[in-house]
C-alpha cells in the first residue's frame, strides 16, 4: 500500500528459501504491463534474486475500475509507487541488497522517492523523461506529433487517453499522459517553484552505482535523453553504455526490445554481471557525458503546466 492509501498490485518471484544474492524491484516503462517483464523476472530468479514487479497505479493489475477523473500523475509513479515498493522490500528484512532495474521511465522514477537512498545499485535501459527536443532526430515530428499532440488532444476530450484502443500501449491517467505530454526541458521546470528543490534532493540523496543502458536505434532514448537523466543523479557513479542491435545479431531492437525473450543468451545473462558484481559487461561500449542540462539551445516555448 502507498502512502497515501492506493493499493497496487504485483507478484513477488523467488522462493525465499536460503540465501538470495539480493532483491531486484523491476519499474516499468509508461504504458507497459509487469506482466511484460516477467520472463527477465524468472531469469534472474534462476540467478539467485528474489524479484518485485508490480504495476503502477491506473496501469494492469493497480488499475481503478475507471481511471477517467482519478487524478493519477507520472510524478505518483515515483514518489508513491515506486516508494511503497522500496518500503514493502525494506520491511522484509531480508538483508539483502536492493537492486533496481528500470526501463524507460523507469529508471527515472527512483529519483522521485523518498527512500531511494536506501537503493545499492541500478540498471536502466532507455531511462529517460520524455522531453521531445530528445528523440531521434529523424524520428522526432513523428513523435512529437503523436505524444505531444495527438495524446493531450484525446486526453483532453476523453478525460484520459486511450493507448490501448489505439494501440499505443495501454490505457493512461490523464495526470500522467499530460505530464507527459508537457514535460519540459528541465524536469524540475514541469513542478511548482516551492516544490522544485526537494525534488532535486531526493536525486542526488541515489547513492547507487547506475549502469544506463542505451540502444543506437531506440527513437524515443536518445544517448541525450539519458544523460539528461543521468545528470540529476549528482551523488551516484554513472556509467552509460551505448550497445547496437549488431552486438546481439539483430536488425532492430528500439525501446522495448531487451526485455524480449529472444535475448536471454545475450542481453540477460551479461546484465547478471552488473547486478551480482556491479561490473559493467560492455566496458568498450562506454561513452563519456554529453553536454545536457545547461550546454543545450533553449526549447520553443510549450506551455507551462504544473501537477
Amino acid at each position: 500500500m502507498c502512502r497515501d492509501g492506493v493499493v497496487l498490485r504485483g507478484h513477488l518471484w523467488g522462493d525465499g528459501s536460503g540465501s538470495m544474492l539480493g532483491t531486484v524491484i523491476i519499474n516499468p516503462a509508461t504504458g507497459v504491463l509487469a506482466r511484460y517483464y516477467h520472463r527477465y523476472a524468472r531469469f534472474l530468479t534462476e540467478h539467485g534474486f528474489r524479484v518485485l514487479t508490480y504495476d503502477y497505479r491506473g496501469i494492469g493489475q493497480s488499475r481503478p475500475p475507471s481511471i477517467r477523473g482519478c487524478g493519477y500523475r507520472w510524478r505518483d509513479w515515483g514518489e508513491q509507487d515506486f516508494d511503497a515498493a522500496l518500503r514493502f522490500v525494506e520491511a522484509q528484512e531480508w538483508s539483502e541488497r536492493i537492486i533496481v532495474v528500470g526501463h524507460s521511465i523507469g529508471g527515472f522514477l527512483p529519483g522521485l522517492s523518498p527512500r531511494s537512498h536506501i537503493i545499492d545499485r541500478m540498471m536502466t535501459v532507455g531511462a529517460q523523461y520524455a522531453y521531445w527536443r530528445d528523440y531521434s532526430e529523424l524520428h522526432r515530428s513523428r513523435l512529437f506529433w503523436k505524444w505531444h499532440i495527438v495524446m493531450p488532444a484525446l486526453t483532453l476530450a476523453l478525460g484520459y487517453f486511450p493507448g490501448r484502443r489505439l494501440g499505443w500501449l495501454e490505457d493512461l491517467p490523464a495526470g500522467v499522459a499530460n505530464e507527459w505530454s508537457f514535460r519540459r526541458r528541465r524536469m524540475e521546470d514541469s513542478y511548482p517553484p516551492a516544490e522544485r528543490s526537494a525534488i532535486l534532493s531526493r536525486f542526488s540523496s541515489v547513492t547507487a552505482a547506475i549502469l544506463a543502458i542505451g540502444i543506437s536505434d531506440d527513437e524515443i532514448a536518445s544517448p541525450q535523453a539519458i544523460d539528461r537523466t543521468l545528470e540529476y543523479y549528482t551523488s551516484a557513479e554513472k556509467t552509460h553504455v551505448l550497445l547496437t542491435p549488431h552486438d546481439f545479431g539483430e536488425e532492430a531492437i528500439g525501446h522495448f526490445g531487451l526485455f524480449h525473450e529472444r535475448h536471454r543468451s545475450g542481453f540477460w545473462k551479461k546484465s547478471i554481471n552488473w547486478l551480482v558484481r556491479e561490473q559493467n559487461p560492455w566496458p568498450s561500449d562506454t561513452i563519456p557525458p554529453l553536454k545536457t542540462l545547461h550546454e543545450i539551445v533553449p526549447e520553443r516555448t510549450i506551455p507551462k503546466v504544473y501537477y
